[in-house]
Formats: structure tokens, C-alpha cells, sequence
């Protein structure tokens, strides 16, 4: 399992994803799930995956591929970012359908699917931001719904619904993304850093502004997490005693 997470802002996006990858107990490795392919001053797109990681990574080999052969249709040749979330989603499609069990006692067992978040823009269009489902549909963030995510979601989620708005400044965004990665990290052993987070700003087609990668020993992420701790624990002391429920009954 893995949490991936974009937020898309006025200002930008802001994407964040942990790098623990298990396949069983004894299985435990490091994999960046954030991708990142740019055409300097035409486009640039961040992408982010979850679940099968041959899967996800046959996904990525194609797109490389595709872009090295200069394919009929690549991320290159794509007007808007929703063609190449689309073109993401076939491929997608396409590889859990090898890897597709025949119908048997096993054939539930294995689950090949994966899932991406797609983000970024391209030259002339506004920045988008997409969720690719295993099924190759996506749909896409909004003005009430400006945060997306993949894999082990609902830990995170909490903090971003109370905090994160359009109008979010990008560096609070950030500090959110990567408290929502930690907050999952301490109830689901599999998430785990190194945690990545990179912002995008709208119409700088030639790069990404800002972008860090911190170990689980990392000084900043070390800060935040007591920070936040000893935040939740002295806001809990000052909620309401129940006692004035008990004495109205």
C-alpha cells in the first residue's frame, strides 16, 4: 500500500506521496511513486501512482517508451492534460488485462490494479489536476473538492478537509500534505518515507518551483510531528469537560 496526495490551489498544485513499497511482511523496499516529465516552456506533468507497483511501473516503462519511439500519440503530442490522463487510463487498462487472471479459486486473490494522480499543464490551457481509476475513467478536483488522493487514504484526510481551501497559500499546503503522509504513517505500517512533496505554479512551464524529499530522521519532519503532537494533545486538554453534559440529565 502507499498514499499519494495533490491539492490543487489558486496558485498551483501541490503533490505529495510517501516511497514504501511491501509485498509481505518480509518485503519491505523504497520506491518513488512521484514522476515527473517536462517539456521546457510547452508543458509540464507530475505524476503519482498507488497500488500494483508492476503494474504502475509497466505504466511508466510505456509512456517512456512511447516518448523515446516518438509513438503516433505521446505526452508530448497532447492539446490538453485530460487526453493524457486518458491515454494514462488505457494503458493502464491494458496492463492489469496480462496480468488478468482466468476465472478459478485464485483468480480474486491476485489484484493487479493501480491508480495515478495526474497534474500539471500544458502551454496555453490552465493547470488540471486527475485521479485515474484501475478501470482507465478519472475524474477530476474542484472548487468544493481541491484535494485528490490514492492508496491509503483515509487516514490523511481529516486534516485536509479542515484545513486546505482553493485559496490555500502553497507553502500551508504543503506543511498540510506532508502532516496528512505522517499522520497515516503512524496508524498504517505500510506508509513510509522517504515522504516527497513538490509544488507546481501555474504557468512556470519551465520547471517546479519548489520540491523536497525527507528521511524518516530528517530534522523538519522530525519538528512538525512532535509540533503537531503536542498541538492535538494541548487542544484535547481544552475541549469541554463532559461533566456539564452529566449535570444537565
Amino acid at each position: 500500500m502507499t498514499y499519494c496526495l495533490a491539492i490543487k490551489l489558486d496558485e498551483g498544485i501541490v503533490f505529495c506521496s510517501d516511497s514504501r513499497t511491501n509485498a509481505g511482511a518480509d518485503r519491505v523496499s523504497t520506491y518513488s511513486k512521484m514522476q515527473r516529465f517536462a517539456v521546457r516552456g510547452d508543458r509540464s506533468l507530475i505524476l503519482l501512482t498507488a497500488g500494483n507497483l508492476a503494474t504502475s511501473q509497466a505504466v511508466v516503462t510505456q509512456i517512456q517508451r512511447d516518448l523515446q519511439e516518438n509513438a503516433k500519440f505521446n505526452i508530448t503530442e497532447a492539446k490538453y492534460v485530460s487526453d493524457i490522463a486518458d491515454y494514462i487510463g488505457q494503458i493502464n487498462v491494458a496492463e492489469q488485462e496480462k496480468h488478468r487472471r482466468p476465472e478459478g479459486p485464485d483468480a480474486e486473490a491476485f489484484n493487479a490494479s493501480a491508480s495515478f494522480i495526474l497534474g500539471g499543464q500544458v502551454k496555453g490551457q490552465p493547470s488540471e489536476l486527475y485521479l485515474i481509476y484501475p478501470e482507465g475513467n478519472y475524474i477530476t478536483a474542484s472548487e468544493q473538492h481541491p484535494y485528490l488522493q490514492i492508496g491509503e487514504t483515509k487516514y490523511g484526510k481529516p486534516i485536509l478537509d479542515r484545513i486546505i481551501q482553493p485559496n490555500t497559500l502553497p507553502e500551508i499546503a504543503m506543511r498540510c500534505g506532508l502532516l496528512s503522509i505522517d499522520s497515516t504513517m503512524r496508524s498504517n505500517a505500510t506508509v513510509g518515507p522517504p515522504l516527497e512533496c513538490l509544488f507546481y505554479r501555474n504557468g512556470s512551464l519551465d520547471g517546479f518551483e519548489h520540491y523536497c524529499k525527507l528521511e524518516e530522521s530528517h530534522p523538519y519532519l522530525t519538528r512538525i510531528r512532535q509540533t503537531w503532537d503536542e498541538s492535538i494533545r494541548s487542544a484535547f486538554q481544552q475541549l469541554p469537560s463532559l461533566t456539564e453534559v452529566f449535570e444537565t440529565d
